[in-house]
């Protein structure tokens, strides 16, 4: 589904990533010096059942293998844009916006519950610090393109819009030797020019989300109030006032849970 006004929610709460995540997680956005020490855990790991680490009351279900391949098909020569997958699978799918974020604990949560996460990146504010999202992508994570600079697109001129898309599929093809299939605009702003200009650098699919887990609780920007198989969630990094990135997604690992929903892998629905 198509949504061409700006989201209130995600990465859309303020206009600078680092005044958004606040001083706390601005302070990370500096060269990546290996893990931070680790901290005392809110209860023992119990042999055999990480799960219980991370304060679910079960495992997460194992998504079902797509009925088909990745699909982004589309009537026209531009990427479709989408912010919810069309299945019948009992899945959700859980993104993650600009990387800040640097906790290395967050790796350790997605390697123990092997989460299949989407990462997109925006390079001026990940820095020197690829390092971890390598780190990421080792246990599982995908990495996808979030810009260079993190400007709002809608508007800008083509030429300025293709730099700020393609310099950033460069950038991760040195980084990850890979060129992103999926790209989603700061802000969720975008207009024609934004999906002509992402065609051009390769982009398939512009995504957006319809759910957003913030300090407190869900938000969507449209429909019914409640997660349904094939959201895409943003889950929003913003740590100046609320919870940590990793509590935030467990907390909504458990509420996914208690509505019979798992988590899938973004990449291969799209």
């Amino acid at each position: 589904m198509a949504l061409t006004l700006t989201t209130l929610t995600g990465c859309a709460q303020s206009v600078d990533p680092i005044e958004r995540l606040g001083r706390k997680a601005a302070e990370r956005v500096r060269p990546d010096h290996g893990p931070a020490p680790e901290q005392p855990l809110s209860a023992p790991l119990e042999r055999g059942d990480p799960y219980r680490r991370w304060g679910l009351t079960a495992p997460l279900s194992p998504p079902p293998t797509p009925a088909s391949g990745p699909s982004t098909a589309s009537h026209t020569s531009l990427p479709p844009v989408v912010d919810h997958i069309p299945t019948h699978d009992k899945v959700v799918f859980l993104t993650y916006d600009d990387g800040a974020e640097r906790d290395p604990r967050f790796i350790e949560l997605v390697r123990e519950l092997r989460l299949p996460v989407t990462m997109f990146l925006t390079d001026s504010v990940v820095g020197p610090a690829y390092a971890h999202f390598a780190r990421l992508r080792s246990v599982g994570a995908g990495i996808q393109n979030h810009t260079l600079d993190h400007p709002a697109l809608r508007g800008l001129p083509y030429a300025g819009q293709r730099a700020e898309i393609c310099g950033q599929q460069d950038k991760l093809k040195s980084r990850f030797g890979l060129r992103p299939r999926l790209f989603r605009p700061p802000y969720g702003t975008y207009d024609t020019t934004t999906l002509r200009a992402a065609a051009d650098c390769g982009i398939t699919a512009i995504v957006l989300w319809r759910a957003s887990m913030g300090p407190t609780d869900l938000t969507f920007t449209h429909g019914s109030h409640h997660l349904r198989p094939g959201d895409i969630i943003a889950v929003d990094p913003d740590e100046a006032t609320g919870p940590s990135l990793r509590e935030r997604t467990t907390r909504l690992l458990r509420r996914a849970q208690e509505q019979g929903l798992t988590v899938g892998r973004l990449e291969d629905y799209l």
